[in-house]
Order: C-alpha cells, then sequence, then structure tokens
C-alpha cells in the first residue's frame, strides 16, 4: 500500500530542503499555520502551503495564480494514502475559512486520514475576487434592484480585470485544481465530501476524474442539471411552510405567534409601501445607528434563517415584535447576516460562476412573484452577468453525473435551497449511492447526530448501501422558540 512516508526522501533526492518545522506531503513543502473562521472564534492547527497553476488552463506558460492549501494531519502515526478533500460552498467560500466550523464533523475521518483543504480559485488566500459594496452603495440600494446590482458588478469587474481574468474561475478551472493538487501530494486517489455549491464541484470532479475518486460525499445535493437560482424560491417557500406549520402545532408558538405566515405576507405589504427607519445596537461594536428597513432586508433576513433550525425558530417571534413595530431584532440579525456574508464570499469568484455556469438557464417565474424572495435572485444575476465576461462550460456540463463509483448523498428534512428531492435525483445515476436524509435538520446535514460516525464508516469502507443507519431515528425536531429565552422547557 502507497504510504506518504517517503515524500521527506523524494524532495532530498530532487535537490528540495525543507526548512526547519516544515512538513512534507509529495512535492509540497508545508509550513505550521492556523485556520480561522470570520465572525467565530475558532483557531484549527494546520499544515499550509500554496501551489503555483496557469490562471488560464491554455497558457500554461502565461499568468500563474498561487492555490492556498492547506493540510490537517490525522491522529495516526500512519495515515492511509487517500485523503480527505473538504469542496466548500457558496459559490465563493474558501475551504480554509469554512472548515473550522465544519471541523467536528470531520472529527472521525481524521482518525484515519489527513484532510486537505484548497482554496478554490478565486476565494481565500487563492487569487481571491472580492468586491465589497461602499458604504455609498449600500445606502443607495446595492444589491436591492437588477439595475443596482448590473451597476456594481460593472465596477467590481473593472477593478478585478486589473490583475484577473474573470473566465478562469468556473467550476471547471477548479476540478482541474483540485487533481494538480492530488497529484502534488503524492495520491492516487482521493476522497471528496462536497457542502452546497461543493457538492456540484465533487460530482464534476467525480465526472471528469473517476478513476482518481475513492469515494465521495455530497451534503446539500445540488443536481448537475440545476441553473442555480430557477427554484430558490419554491424552496424557500415550502421550507418556511413547514416551519410555520410547526409553530401551528406547539401550543405555545400558536397562542405567542399566531400565524407567522401571515404576519410575514403583512409586513411585506407594509414595507414594500413604506420602510421602516429602525434604530438598533450593533451587536458587535456596540455602536447604536439608524438605517432604513425595507422588503429586501426582511426577505434577506427570513431566507437565510431558514438554513438551520436554531435560526428559523427564532422566526415567528422575530416577525410578531417587527408586526409590533420592534424591527431592531431583525435589523439586528440582518446586519450580522450581512457582514459576515460579505467576509465569507467572495463576489467576483461568485459572479464568474454564475455567469458562466447558470444565467443562460435563468428564467423568471411568474409563479414566484408575491413569495418571500420572488424573482429578485434571478433577476440580479441576469443584470450582473450583462457585465460579467464569461467562461465556457463543457458540453456535458448540466448532464445528470452516472457512476458506480461509491457516494453518499445527505440532505435535510428543511432544507431551504437544495431541499431532500435533489438527493433522490442525481441518486438516479449512481449505482453504488445512498441517500439519508436528515429529520429536522436544515442545509448541511453532515453536523448532525450520528452523521459524522457514519460518513467515517462510509468513507471507511467505500460502501453506503450496508451502513447502518439506524441512529439517524434518534434525530428531532427544534421546537420554535416560545420567547427571547428560548424553547419550552
Amino acid at each position: 500500500m502507497r504510504t506518504f512516508l517517503g515524500a521527506a526522501t523524494l524532495l532530498l533526492a530532487a535537490g528540495v530542503v525543507a526548512p526547519a518545522g516544515a512538513r512534507t506531503l509529495g512535492s509540497l513543502v508545508f509550513e505550521p499555520c492556523g485556520l480561522k473562521a470570520p465572525g467565530l472564534p475558532l483557531n484549527i492547527d494546520a499544515q499550509c502551503t500554496t501551489l503555483k497553476v496557469p490562471e488560464d488552463p491554455s497558457q500554461p506558460a502565461g499568468r500563474q495564480i498561487d492555490l492556498a492549501i492547506a493540510w490537517v494531519p490525522s491522529r495516526a502515526d500512519e495515515a492511509l494514502p487517500d485523503p480527505v478533500f473538504m469542496l466548500a460552498g457558496g459559490p465563493g467560500q474558501a475551504a480554509r475559512e469554512a472548515y473550522p466550523a465544519a471541523a467536528t464533523a470531520f472529527r472521525d475521518l481524521r482518525a484515519r486520514r489527513h484532510v486537505i483543504l484548497v482554496d478554490q480559485r478565486g476565494t481565500g488566500g487563492s487569487h481571491r475576487l472580492a468586491c465589497t459594496p461602499t458604504e455609498a452603495e449600500l445606502q443607495a440600494g446595492a444589491m436591492q434592484s437588477p439595475d443596482a446590482m448590473r451597476t456594481f458588478a460593472a465596477r467590481c469587474r473593472d477593478e478585478l480585470s486589473a490583475k484577473a481574468d474573470l473566465r478562469f474561475y468556473t467550476t471547471s478551472d477548479a476540478v482541474a485544481d483540485l487533481d494538480r493538487v492530488r497529484a502534488a501530494i503524492g495520491a492516487e486517489q482521493v476522497n471528496l465530501v462536497g457542502i452546497s455549491y461543493g457538492t456540484r464541484v465533487g460530482l464534476e470532479y467525480l465526472r471528469r476524474f473517476p478513476a482518481r475518486t475513492r469515494t465521495l460525499v455530497v451534503d446539500g445535493v445540488v443536481p448537475p442539471e440545476l441553473y442555480l437560482g430557477n427554484d430558490h424560491a419554491k424552496n424557500l417557500e415550502a421550507t418556511l411552510a413547514q416551519h410555520f406549520a410547526r409553530c401551528a402545532d406547539d401550543a405555545a408558538c400558536r397562542e405567542r405567534f399566531g400565524a407567522p405566515g401571515r404576519t410575514l405576507q403583512d409586513l411585506f405589504a407594509k414595507l414594500r409601501e413604506t420602510p421602516v427607519e429602525v434604530s438598533a445596537r450593533d451587536p458587535v461594536t456596540g455602536v447604536v445607528s439608524t438605517r432604513t428597513f425595507g422588503p429586501t432586508d426582511l426577505a434577506t433576513v427570513v431566507r437565510l434563517f431558514s438554513y438551520a433550525p436554531n435560526t428559523a425558530g427564532m422566526l415567528p417571534l422575530g416577525l410578531a415584535e417587527a408586526a409590533a413595530g420592534r424591527f431592531d431584532i431583525l435589523l439586528a440579525q440582518s446586519r450580522i447576516v450581512g457582514e459576515l456574508m460579505g467576509e465569507t464570499i467572495s463576489l467576483g469568484m461568485h459572479f464568474s460562476v454564475s455567469c458562466s455556469e447558470d444565467v443562460d438557464g435563468l428564467v423568471a417565474d411568474p409563479a414566484d412573484e408575491g413569495t418571500t424572495m420572488g424573482n429578485a435572485l434571478v433577476e440580479g444575476i441576469r443584470a450582473a452577468c450583462a457585465e460579467w465576461p464569461r467562461g465556457a462550460a463543457p458540453a456535458d456540463f448540466h448532464r445528470p453525473v452516472n457512476s458506480d463509483v461509491p457516494v453518499l448523498l445527505l440532505s435535510g428534512e428543511l432544507d431551504p435551497v437544495t431541499p431532500p428531492r435533489y438527493g433522490e435525483q442525481v441518486l438516479a445515476g449512481l449505482t453504488n449511492g445512498r441517500h439519508l436524509v436528515a429529520r429536522g435538520t436544515g442545509h448541511n446535514a453532515m453536523p448532525a447526530g450520528c452523521m459524522p460516525k457514519l460518513v467515517s464508516l462510509f468513507v471507511q469502507d467505500a460502501n453506503a448501501k450496508d451502513l447502518d443507519v439506524s441512529c439517524l431515528d434518534r434525530l428531532d425536531d427544534t421546537p420554535p422558540f416560545g420567547g427571547f429565552y428560548g424553547w419550552e422547557p
């Protein structure tokens, strides 16, 4: 069995001397580093390095970019030769920044295997394509109308084009990068764990490099056939209906907050007619400020709170407070969400992916008008992409993936963006696949209950169909908050 133990010997034979304290995998020399997650008090010890790759794959002698790579070593004295690659979501998240929040879910995997984190090109430390709305743009409603999105995208394009060819920051480019990293660390095969948009990356890697893929875990499944954005409004509405039904079934929630769905519709009607000026204390700085809170702010809070049951449980309370004229809870939460998203999502890379892979298939649906999201996302992406340079996706990019490689698909029962039906759709082409649905869980099911143990067992045996998943029966629903103190005892 091939291991990584001979890497240092190979480097010495090649005339490469690693710095004192450095460690090696394959041809790469790593040095100690810490992995931090924006907005979270987490710091994970790791080893870091970079790998130069051509920005334009057809011009190997052209401009080079550095891929930022982190290695979280296995706890085993001698790790197995097939590491785990975590693929982050977004599009626009960096794997090295996303990992600390997910580290506990990878603990069992690290018992026998290294974890490798590659910041996808255009994110994190890999030639990040960052664009942040200015204060003036925020005050003018940047990101809240197609015209504003188009203006913002044009400014972002002009700023970033000085250092990057924005056509070459797509999923296909990232998949080629992953295989370069695989080869550089000397791994014959890898195990991939894709989360949210990272499932698109993982499935595309499987399509292009099936012999290099030992196993694949996809958590929050994005079917290749999906044009990201088309279903978001419908999926959110269906999940909100489930959350609000739970309030109706809970005596305390029903008594205190009535019908949250009706409250939400009434708030939208009020804010569309007249946005409100709200003063609130910044939850981070403590500074009190006043800003306008409108329907787009409400939609953003509701959508992002629905991703996890714990935050979704706060919605009936927050909506009831807003209906009583107290918008400060929703405003404070919208600011936390907005600032955190701005820190973790590379909007330039996001545009490069969306405009190269999705925009041609995006269609505004009249049936979505009047929903929480409406067609704002579709219209915003189409407006931005009118200004953005576009790369080319392979002809089969949006076709189903058919494979006999072992694949474990994970879905949350209450996922508002990648619902369980997506997992069933992708499973149809995977002869050695299995789909698990975590009850009461939202977007990102891997941390729920015994799921980390199941994922570890799957990767260990490369066998999804024989997994004993009875432990998932112990998962339970998260009740809605009954007040500011949380849910009822």
